[in-house]
C-alpha cells in the first residue's frame, strides 16, 4: 500500500495542516470585516482549496471542519500564524512532495479571499505579507503574487 499525503500525518499532524490553511482564509476576511463580505469570502477560499492539486485537496479534505482558533484576535493571529509555518515544517518532513503545492495553495486562497469583496483592501493585503511570510520559511522560491491555486503544479 501507497502511503498518501495525509496517512504519513499523524491525526494531530492532519488537524494542524488543515486548520492553518482554513486559519489563514479566516485571517485575511477578519483583516476588513463585513457580513456580506464575509461570505462572498468565504466561498473563494473554499474554491481556491477544491482547486489545489489532489494531493493537498486530500490534505484538506481529511476529517470534519477544523475547529476554529479562538482568543483575542491578536492571540487568534499569533496562533494561525505559528501553525501555518509548523504545518510547512511538518509537510516538509512527512509529506515533502505537497509542501510547497500546500503553501501556494494557502496563499491563492488568501489572495482570493482578499479580492472577493471590492478589492483587496490595504489591511487584507498586510495579513496576506503576513501569512506569506509563516509559510515561506524554508522553502524555496517565493511563489509569484496573485492567484497561484490555478497555476499550482498537480501532483497525481
Amino acid at each position: 500500500m501507497t502511503d498518501t499525503p495525509s496517512t504519513a500525518l499523524t491525526e494531530d499532524e492532519q488537524a494542524l495542516v488543515k486548520r492553518s490553511a482554513y486559519g489563514a482564509i479566516a485571517l485575511v476576511s477578519r483583516s476588513d470585516p463585513g457580513f456580506l463580505a464575509m461570505f462572498k469570502e468565504s466561498m473563494a477560499g473554499s474554491r481556491a482549496f477544491q482547486e489545489a492539486p489532489p494531493g493537498v485537496q486530500e490534505l484538506l479534505r481529511e476529517g470534519g471542519f477544523p475547529t476554529p482558533v479562538t482568543g483575542s484576535p491578536e492571540e487568534v493571529e499569533r496562533t494561525v500564524l505559528d501553525e501555518l509555518s509548523r504545518a510547512v515544517d511538518v509537510l516538509r518532513a512527512k509529506a515533502p512532495a505537497q509542501a510547497e503545492g500546500y503553501r501556494d495553495v494557502v496563499l491563492a486562497a488568501a489572495d482570493r479571499v482578499a479580492q472577493a469583496s471590492d478589492g483587496v483592501a490595504p489591511e487584507e493585503q498586510e495579513m496576506i505579507g503576513r501569512i506569506r511570510q509563516a509559510v515561506s520559511g524554508g522553502l524555496a522560491g517565493d511563489p509569484p503574487v496573485g492567484d497561484a491555486a490555478a497555476d499550482a503544479p498537480r501532483q497525481d
